[in-house]
């Protein structure tokens, strides 16, 4: 399977607003143009046009990768992914993937802080069996990249297409780590919330 770049965001940005954020799920237009162009957790950060992101859901519907929700009490078309089905793939492994469309190549150990948002994975070694087993299949959906010099670990890429860019190793920017812990923080906060009027706890 071949996806160009806008599917890749869109697609990325469907898998996880759905784990991360499911009270806002499934996207609307509107809210999915806003997640394809935020600045945190993406790389390279874009800034597509609506007319960009309907172009790319539709083909990602004649590929089956999307369908439109039109729910009781909706007022516009909402989106949502079918990914998992699609590619036959589970749902610690649709994480891993939606992050490699939406971050670039990986260490394990990046995966798995990246995909804490997402899904839990015990260790790096969980992350690893996860990419081995979406390496070895029919159709590989991603590779291990051989490690250059002055790198400690290999990373890993997608292959689901797209422009496929190496960049140089670097540190991470502090900016983009704050950010990460801040939606994080964000995220626990709102799980916790949702705990406590479970539990009849909230005031």
């Amino acid at each position: 399977m071949e996806l160009d770049d806008r599917e890749l965001r869109v697609l990325g940005c469907l898998i996880e607003k759905e784990m991360t954020t499911p009270d806002y799920y499934p996207m609307s237009l509107n809210s999915l143009v806003s997640a394809c162009n935020q600045k945190s957790n993406r790389e390279p950060v874009v800034d597509f046009a609506e007319a960009e992101v309907i172009d790319a859901v539709d083909s990602l519907r004649d590929r089956g990768l999307v369908r439109t929700v039109h729910g009781k009490g909706d007022r516009v078309l909402k989106y949502k992914h079918v990914a998992g089905e699609t590619l036959e793939i589970t749902s610690p492994q649709t994480a891993l993937l939606a992050v490699l469309m939406l971050r670039g190549p990986q260490t394990l150990g990046e995966l798995r802080n990246r995909t804490g948002r997402y899904t839990e994975f015990d260790d790096v070694s969980a992350v690893e069996t996860e990419l081995d087993t979406l390496a070895r299949a029919e159709e590989p959906r991603v590779e291990r990249l051989g490690r250059r010099p002055g790198e400690k670990e290999s990373r890993y890429r997608h292959l689901l297409g797209g422009t496929i860019a190496v960049p140089a190793a670097a540190p991470e920017p502090a900016r983009d780590r704050v950010s990460d812990l801040e939606e994080e923080l964000s995220d626990l906060r709102r799980r916790v919330a949702r705990m406590e009027q479970e539990l009849g706890l909230s005031p």
